[in-house]
């Protein structure tokens, strides 16, 4: 009686605040929706309703590549990435795990959907008139542009030789457990670098309805949160190195392929794309997509073709699990979201007001009968089906760690052994191909900087967070200044005050770091005098083996500065820049290479300066208490549509090093909101 009795309580309170919402928007001074829903339903309707108010003209443009018919739209310039969404099938494979959602969760997918269409009909002047063949939207566009963002840009982008070589899918991840918090609650930092643009932009935002009460940020286009916190519990994810797809070689005869000794048929399928002219006609171009028992076949040379296999397109729920994440009250209802197993990829990082941290290696890992990682990293025999796997490890064949002795759990993308410190995972324990062995300088730091902190704060932590220190300076300028020290080349006598008064970090005024980069750029693993140990993970690399060596290259680095920008004690943010449009401030921060932290990345200027185009995006530093609260940050700003005052209005804080408080109580969001929108 006493349990029914409360459950009525539960129950009358819930239909009672229900009825008190309003169905609103409160947009905030940096343009971050905090969205009341009267029901969960509604909640989704004005989380697409929000995405639009943002981002409308790139997520039309996202959703037309995805429907893989962006060539008929704009043109000859998208036909590439027409034959390869269809290739793949995405549009097929999108109305198909539509139709396979959890009903409820269904009905949540078509109001996310019908509040971004409302949104266009009651502001038809923000489309450009060019995206306006998108519309209207529909719920397999949505699956179809998740299916590109995750599968094949994510899981696939390396072996589809879509990842940039210089930029790569990155994140920071740290939790903290209550026994290394100076008020003994769980801290989690949240930190994802990608590119600031394209299907890689993210959109801060607020949902809450009865229920639910979730703050965090979602790949734009997408209709859930990705990585999140609310009252209990918080997670964040980090592109881990699980080898979920597969590149295969396959030798070519008479028309068709080797397997297994025998010429096997390739499966052809004629697809027709239409191809916009400059003068607006249409011209259709034929093409043939072609398939192998590996997989879809992306091209050929000579008498070799290559076959690609993909594990996970074939479960549908990967939306409802962040659903089911971002509703979690406790660990276990967070596992058991997790259980689900629809993530094909990705680290996941946790902490919750219960004291606890987690870390999780999780994706949908091919189970393999042989071979270590760097074997199926490679290009794949496709003449034997031994190598065709079919099966995917459970989860309880993925590393995951709960409350370290150690007290803190870190990710940087490396693999999930270094996970904390001293380290406690095995690899042993293991299949060799689940992940590399190995630990790069940004991971270092992150380990380094925390490791001897034993009592963290909220605000430590944001200090760890935006901490632009070069692990590199501290492993090899000590051996550098003692060779060049002794050196009788002008240039190099000149540089070693430079790099000897210089802060070995990348603040916007520190002076050498610029110079000392483009001498670390010059080196290559064989000159260090250690190179990385797994028994020594977060002190090696390190020193310099050849003195004479590493003097000339400081030599040939101080004559390029010189001629680049006529000084060698340039200020580090004299070089990079944060740009967008008008805006342009001095830069801090670099990337991962030299071990920052503080994660950018840049590419070049006509003025010969950097701008930066990557790294840092969405920034979250948590803290669990009887109160949840946060410091965020949005890089790039949270909206693109043309004209927004939110496109680049938080590069003033990136440049001062800086963020933002999260505004999670209603007091606090009502009086820093600068727009209300009712419904």
């Amino acid at each position: 009686m006493r349990l029914l009795f409360f459950l009525l309580c539960q129950l009358c309170c819930r239909i009672i605040f229900a009825q008190s919402i309003t169905n609103e928007i409160l947009w905030d001074g940096y343009g971050v929706p905090h969205i009341y829903g009267r029901t969960v339903r509604d909640m989704y309707y004005e989380f697409g309703w929000a995405q639009m108010h943002n981002h409308a003209n790139l997520i039309l443009r996202l959703y037309g590549q995805a429907r893989g018919k962006a060539a008929e739209y704009w043109g000859e310039r998208y036909l590439a990435s027409d034959k390869q969404v269809r290739l793949f099938g995405l549009p097929d494979i999108a109305r198909r795990d539509y139709g396979r959602q959890e009903p409820v969760f269904r009905q949540c997918i078509d109001a996310f959907v019908a509040g971004m269409n409302a949104y266009v009909r009651a502001h038809p002047d923000a489309v450009e008139p060019e995206n306006a063949a998108v519309l209207p939207l529909s719920p397999s566009d949505v699956f179809a542009h998740g299916l590109r963002v995750v599968f094949l840009r994510f899981v696939a982008g390396e072996d589809l030789g879509m990842a940039s070589r210089k930029v790569k899918a990155g994140s920071n991840a740290l939790a903290i457990s209550p026994s290394r918090s100076v008020n003994k609650t769980a801290l989690l930092l949240a930190n994802p670098h990608l590119p600031w643009a394209d299907l890689f932009t993210w959109f801060e935002a607020h949902l809450q309805s009865p229920g639910f009460n979730a703050y965090g940020a979602a790949v734009v286009g997408l209709p859930v949160l990705n990585i999140a916190f609310n009252d209990h519990l918080g997670w964040t994810h980090t592109v881990n190195p699980v080898d979920a797809c597969d590149r295969y070689e396959l030798r070519l005869k008479d028309h068709g392929y080797l397997l297994d000794g025998a010429v096997v048929p390739f499966e052809d399928r004629a697809v027709d794309i239409r191809v916009r002219q400059p003068d607006g006609t249409l011209r259709t171009e034929h093409i043939e997509c072609r398939y192998s028992r590996q997989g879809p076949v992306i091209g050929s040379v000579k008498d070799t073709a290559y076959a690609i296999r993909i594990a996970g397109m074939d479960k549908p729920s990967l939306f409802y699990q962040w659903h089911l994440m971002a509703a979690a009250t406790n660990r276990v209802q967070f596992v058991h979201a997790l259980k689900m197993m629809q993530l094909p990829m990705f680290n996941v990082i946790y902490a919750d007001a219960a004291g606890n941290i987690f870390y999780l290696f999780d994706g949908t890992v091919p189970k393999r009968a042989e071979g270590d990682w760097r074997f199926w990293h490679g290009a794949i025999d496709g003449t034997t089906s031994k190598y065709i796997w079919k099966e995917t490890l459970n989860y309880t064949d993925l590393p995951e760690l709960w409350n370290p002795a150690t007290g803190f759990i870190q990710n940087a993308n490396d693999p999930p052994w270094t996970c904390t410190y001293p380290p406690l995972l095995q690899p042993g324990r293991y299949p060799a191909y689940l992940a590399p062995v190995g630990m790069g300088l940004r991971p270092q730091r992150a380990v380094n900087l925390v490791r001897h902190d034993s009592v963290l704060s909220l605000q430590r932590l944001a200090a760890c967070k935006l901490n632009t220190g070069m692990e590199a300076a501290d492993r090899f300028l000590p051996d550098l200044l003692a060779a060049a020290s002794a050196s009788t080349d002008t240039i190099v006598l000149k540089a070693v005050p430079v790099l000897r008064s210089w802060d070995r970090a990348t603040h916007a005024d520190s002076r050498g770091a610029v110079l000392f980069a483009r001498w670390f750029d010059k080196l290559t693993p064989d000159m260090f005098r250690r190179e990385w140990e797994p028994g020594h993970p977060v002190e090696t690399p390190a020193g310099l083996k050849d003195d004479g060596k590493a003097v000339a290259l400081l030599a040939a680095a101080a004559v390029e500065v010189i001629r680049d920008y006529d000084s060698l004690n340039v200020a580090w943010g004299d070089v990079y820049r944060f740009r967008m449009g008008a805006l342009d401030y001095p830069a801090n921060g670099g990337p991962e290479q030299y071990g920052i932290y503080r994660t950018i990345y840049f590419a070049k200027d006509k003025d010969n300066k950097y701008r930066a185009v990557a790294g840092d995006s969405y920034v979250a530093v948590t803290e669990f208490g009887k109160k949840v609260s946060a410091w965020v940050l949005l890089s790039y700003g949270n909206a693109s549509q043309p004209g927004s005052k939110h496109a680049g209005d938080q590069l003033s804080l990136m440049a001062r090093e800086d963020l933002r408080p999260a505004l999670l109580s209603m007091e606090d969001i009502e009086k820093n909101a600068e727009e209300v929108e009712r419904f």
